[in-house]
């Protein structure tokens, strides 16, 4: 198995790299980030990253709308937005200069031209101080956020305060009256994450997408919790 280091850099959460390797079950090219000892995404299995966009939207009413994506990756949530023409502008908040440095480079094939799109404004900040401080400078139609693995699975342990109904709350306040809040996990519904997402908006569930795992020749799953209309 061939595997090569596209970029390394010392970073505030850690060392993170991004490499490429051949895949002998797939005979793909697979794109990985590690952050440390962690592997944090892979390109080898992308759908709920991106059904996280689909779901998102399928729920938001109207046209030109305007969207946040918190976390930008590999690139595959914003992309997918992106293929909803609705949406007229996508701001994508990036903790990690080196991430988006990626995408300015085109260095992932299958996201190639994103950070060129008219429609994306690529923003380096700490999602979860933008929330916590209620610095957006805007309302948005959806916010859609992959950073973390899971509500109780964190990157960070300074993220947890997200995953509260305060936090939630802090989340409604930054949409629309319609707006829509989508979150993606790698682990099932937790009945508790969406009864605290309902204290903070008028709808809340979980979505379980499935999808085929060639590596186990079975079926593996995400999940996407969407919460729709804040409360104010």
């Amino acid at each position: 198995m061939r595997i090569a280091e596209l970029d390394w850099a010392e970073t505030p959460w850690g060392e993170i790299s991004l490499r490429r390797r051949r895949d002998p079950v797939t005979e793909r090219d697979v794109y990985e980030v590690k952050l440390g000892d962690d592997y944090l995404m892979s390109s080898q299995f992308v759908h709920g990253e991106q059904e996280l966009s689909r779901i998102g939207l399928r729920a938001v009413a109207g046209t030109q709308l305007t969207v946040l994506v918190g976390g930008l990756g590999l690139g595959y949530t914003a992309a997918a937005a992106l293929e909803d023409d609705r949406v007229a502008e996508l701001t994508v908040v990036e903790a990690l200069e080196q991430v988006l440095s990626w995408h300015r480079r085109d260095l992932l094939p299958d996201t190639r031209g994103l950070a060129a799109d008219p429609r994306v404004r690529l923003v380096r900040d700490d999602f979860f101080d933008l929330v916590r401080a209620g610095r957006a400078d805007r309302t948005y139609d959806a916010v859609l956020v992959d950073i973390d693995h899971a509500p109780d699975w964190l990157l960070r342990q300074d993220h947890g305060d997200l995953y509260t109904a305060e936090g939630f709350a802090r989340v409604g306040a930054m949409l629309t009256d319609a707006g829509v809040f989508a979150l993606w996990s790698d682990e099932p519904p937790e009945p508790e994450v969406v009864r605290r997402m309902a204290e903070a908006f008028d709808h809340a569930d979980a979505h379980v997408v499935p999808f085929p795992n060639p590596l186990t020749g079975g079926e593996s799953s995400n999940t996407v919790y969407l919460a729709v209309r804040p409360r104010r």
